[in-house]
């Protein structure tokens, strides 16, 4: 007898082998059916909700994926084989109900068992995003979960750059852009989406060309426009997360009321000359803290004179970069679901002295618009107060 048959005659009084109908009954009573098979086969029909982990990093991904060793585990192959060696693995891991399913998945197909066409990346999207595949808290179907994502921009400037950059080389499939200005000479200091050669143009044509040159999956939505209380709600609406790179305190409380009224999380930060601070604004999180809306740390503008220029002010251009980095951070973890957001905390950087601090960023319980069971009351268009472009 060869060594592989004499193997597998081993590993079958070990492992219990079941047919595609006793395996669909488990499964439907609360087993996991893990799919081994290599990425080609699986494109071509996999069973109906099986973990899809494929042989190679099987024992890498499998604590993660089932953490409970009394799971009952049926693995499937594509003819049988593979699948009894896949389950001597686990069972050596400790996990103690594993079962073979025998004549796999071409058994399972050909004796009518309900199998799917499931939705997969393909070659050059698996290369690209291949470090978040490898992470268990993405991996391909947190990928496929972000390329049907949609994020939109307040501003295409120093906060919204960078935040645009990393959100599309993430693989966001659309992202939004609301700029009314062009491209500046002076804005090259912080804005690195836009280039010398792009002075004068719209800042969301120059951004789209930046973001397609560097990954041309991505769907660009340019609104070249002021947002105000006549067409916020028609351009927030489409969107599943608003990262908000204003810089004037009038768009500020449009941005907070909108996502308040629409239900939207809102990742805010500001930056001033060298200290930067960053929060999620989401009255709807549900989670260990209720969350709160910028017009619970700030219930009304300041006067004219407490806010100065933002021009004035000026601000180091490497300080747009951090906290617009954060911000596409914070819109990831929101998006795949994972991790905890910012959301009742405000994170605080001074460059100077190279410190963060964090700080409450508690919800008023008597908050006008985002209190539990507070009426909308409708939108404020303020007098601008700090004239100036985002950061």
């Amino acid at each position: 007898m060869k060594a592989k048959d004499r193997r597998l005659q081993e590993i079958r009084a070990t492992i219990p082998e079941l047919t595609p109908a006793e395996a669909l009954e488990l499964q439907q009573s609360g087993a996991t059916l893990i799919d081994v098979r290599d990425q080609d086969e699986v494109a071509q029909g996999s069973p109906n909700d099986a973990l899809r982990l494929g042989r190679s990093f099987l024992e890498l991904r499998i604590e993660d994926e089932v953490p409970n060793p009394d799971q009952p585990l049926l693995i499937m192959c594509a003819g049988g084989v593979r699948s009894l060696f896949a389950a001597d693995g686990l069972k050596k891991m400790g996990y103690r109900d594993v079962r073979s399913v025998a004549g796999g998945f071409s058994r399972w197909k050909n004796e009518g068992q309900p199998f799917e066409i499931p939705r997969m990346l393909d070659a050059t999207a698996r290369e690209r995003y291949a470090r978040h595949i490898s992470m268990p808290d993405i991996g391909e179907k947190g990928q496929l979960k972000l390329m049907d994502s949609k994020v939109l921009l307040i501003g295409a400037g120093g906060l919204g750059s960078p935040s645009a950059y990393y959100l599309a080389a993430a693989g966001v499939g659309t992202l939004g852009l609301v700029d009314h200005d062009v491209v500046d000479r002076s804005n090259l200091q912080r804005q690195i989406l836009h280039t010398e050669a792009r002075i004068g143009m719209p800042k969301v044509e120059s951004a789209r060309i930046a973001i397609e040159a560097l990954n041309p999956d991505v769907k660009v939505v340019a609104h070249q426009t002021h947002i105000d209380s006549s067409n916020v709600e028609e351009i927030f609406s489409d969107y599943d997360v608003i990262v908000d790179g204003s810089d004037n305190l009038p768009t500020r409380y449009l941005i907070n009321d909108a996502c308040v009224k629409l239900g939207k999380p809102n990742v805010h930060a500001a930056v001033y000359r060298f200290e930067g601070q960053i929060t999620v604004f989401w009255p709807g999180y549900e989670g260990d803290v209720r969350g709160s809306c910028y017009r619970c740390m700030f219930p009304e503008p300041p006067p004219p004179e407490l806010a100065p220029s933002c021009a004035e002010a000026g601000v180091l251009g490497v300080m747009p970069g951090i906290f617009g980095l954060l911000q596409a951070v914070e819109t990831v973890k929101i998006l795949l679901g994972i991790g905890t957001p910012l959301v009742g905390r405000m994170l605080h950087f001074d460059a100077l002295s190279g410190e963060f601090m964090e700080m409450r960023a508690k919800a008023n319980p008597a908050c006008r618009y985002c209190s539990e069971g507070a009426e909308f009351p409708g939108y404020e268009d303020y007098a601008q107060v700090c004239a100036s472009t985002p950061p």
